[in-house]
């Protein structure tokens, strides 16, 4: 499990957003994580993406003779 970022979080919260303490405290995580506009985001990588991209750049070059 990843340890939060507690003293982030807080400064998003409580400068960025201007949320009071009582506020901020009393929020979900998934209520802050998407008035800090988390889920704006690109989406994560697919295995489908993975795999098109070792394609194009694969880690054996056909051909390479430096060996």
């Amino acid at each position: 499990m990843t340890p939060l970022d507690w003293a982030g979080l807080m400064r998003a919260g409580l400068c960025s957003l201007r949320l009071s303490p009582a506020v901020f405290w009393a929020l979900t995580p998934a209520e802050l994580q998407l008035m800090l506009g988390a889920q704006a985001g690109p989406a994560p990588m697919t295995r489908a993406g993975l795999d098109a991209l070792a394609r194009a750049f694969p880690d054996d070059p056909i051909g390479d003779e430096d060996e």
